[in-house]
């Protein structure tokens, strides 16, 4: 606590510099006090201290105030015209360069060392991790110098290089430090998938198998000065022009290409397996359609066959009863020919196939005993001897061809017509000849053919929307 209050306004000084040579775009330069941070919070805060993303980005934000540059994916590059493409980047960037614009620094790639090799891995790239320790007087120098060369900025974006960097205060840039081997400060290490062989360890992602593995390609350690110092601007770009990418490229082209032949015949795949998945919904759709179709014909059918049933029922049940009826109590409505002296009405009855008939019926005679005189012409019975009243009789045929459901003329099968003038004589129950207009004393009838149908019975025939009469 005392040491906190004592270094407090050496804290706030060194904050109030900083600021002014940042806003004044001046590097700042490596004095040791500036390194000192004896001032802590009162509340720690492990979470950003253990969050690879906040540490990193942490680190860049302190490398651009001591440096006085900014990160390419920081920086607001000059406006032109036309699209964006590498090479109009790499224009804007030299472009920038030459006239003295603020100087850049590569665009560093925020997370863990682990992520950044399976970013290296998953887009075939080549990465370039940077160490550097604070304690290291060569830090200072390789911080302004190499890491804002403009040559070397340019080269690392021309090539799309993944570039990460750290601290090794920090635990992550230290874990990495330890699998990378590095002994001093500053410390750049090239890492790229290379042909499988007895590589060394760089990560948890290395392994022996048939396919690429990532391999530590080269390590730079030591001073950035003179320009011959191993990690100084000059030998790092002539390194990387002379001997990594003429080693690295050819490889990972055809690796890129590969890659990209994969996910075409990937993209084929499945646009093949949409194909035919579309076409099984549409064969299911198809086969469901059919399979309905099937249901509703049969069940048409069903309904079919059971109104057929039906009418085959009905009608048998009405001639069994007609038949009845004609055995039982026709005759007994029957009337009998009467001799010329009686009282008798002359009646002339033309069948259908020419025929006459020609009646003495009693006066009281009625329209039932002409309709069943017709009907035993059409279908004679052997009658049974019955103690029915003819009453009685009529009575039972009225409720018999109501109980049918049929018209009066098709339970019948024919209709009468008065012959001239031409008038219809409907069955109707207990009405007398006599007191038809044309049938008082004599009469000529027509019988025509009805063709009996039970009701909901459909014709077999196809139907021209016209009534016939027939007439024989």
């Amino acid at each position: 606590m005392l040491s906190s209050i004592l270094t407090f306004p050496f804290h706030v000084l060194a904050s109030i510099i900083r600021f002014i040579f940042h806003t004044l775009r001046i590097p700042i330069p490596h004095v040791p006090f500036s390194s000192l941070n004896f001032y802590r919070p009162l509340i720690p805060r492990p979470s950003s201290r253990s969050d690879p993303y906040a540490v990193s980005d942490r680190w860049i934000r302190s490398l651009e105030e001591e440096t006085g540059a900014h990160c390419l994916s920081r920086a607001s590059l000059v406006p032109h015209a036309g699209p964006s493409t590498p090479q109009s980047q790499n224009s804007n960037l030299r472009s920038r360069v030459s006239t003295g614009s603020p100087r850049l620094l590569p665009d560093f790639t925020l997370g863990s060392y682990d992520e950044i090799l399976r970013l290296c891995q998953s887009d075939i790239r080549i990465g370039c991790v940077i160490l550097v320790s604070s304690e290291h007087d060569d830090v200072p120098d390789f911080k302004r110098n190499t890491l804002t060369d403009p040559t070397l900025v340019d080269l690392l974006h021309k090539h799309e290089f993944i570039v990460w960097g750290g601290d090794v205060r920090e635990r992550e840039a230290w874990s990495a430090a330890q699998k990378l081997q590095a002994t001093t400060f500053p410390f750049v290490a090239f890492i790229a998938l290379q042909p499988p062989r007895a590589s060394s360890f760089i990560g948890p992602t290395s392994r022996t198998s048939s396919s690429p593995s990532l391999t530590i390609l080269s390590r730079h350690q030591g001073p950035a000065a003179p320009t011959s110092a191993p990690t100084s601007a000059r030998s790092l770009v002539d390194h990387i022009v002379h001997q990594l990418l003429p080693r690295v490229m050819p490889f990972l082209r055809s690796l890129r290409l590969a890659a990209t032949e994969r996910a075409h015949e990937r993209a084929l795949r499945e646009e093949q397996d949409a194909a035919f998945r579309e076409s099984a919904r549409r064969d299911r759709e198809k086969e469901a359609l059919r399979a309905e179709e099937a249901r509703r014909t049969a069940e048409l059918e069903k309904v079919e066959m059971e109104h057929r049933r039906a009418v085959d029922e009905a009608r048998a049940r009405i001639a069994y009863a007609r038949g009845r009826w004609q055995q039982e109590s026709r005759q007994l409505l029957i009337p009998l020919d009467q001799s010329p002296d009686a009282d008798s009405i002359r009646m002339t009855i033309r069948l259908p196939d020419g025929q006459r008939l020609v009646r003495l019926i009693a006066r009281n005679s009625t329209v039932t005993s002409l309709y069943c005189l017709v009907d035993a012409h059409f279908t004679p019975t052997n009658s049974i001897d019955t103690e029915i009243n003819p009453s009685v009789a009529e009575s039972n045929l009225r409720e018999l061809i109501h109980s049918s459901g049929q018209p009066a003329e098709t339970w019948w099968g024919f209709s009468l017509f008065t012959a001239y003038p031409r008038q219809a004589i409907p069955w109707r129950p207990a009405v007398r000849l006599v007191d038809i207009e044309g049938l008082r004393n004599s009469g000529q009838i027509v019988v025509e053919m009805v063709s009996k149908k039970v009701e909901g019975e459909k014709d077999d025939q196809d139907d021209d929307g016209y009534d016939t009469e027939r007439s024989v």
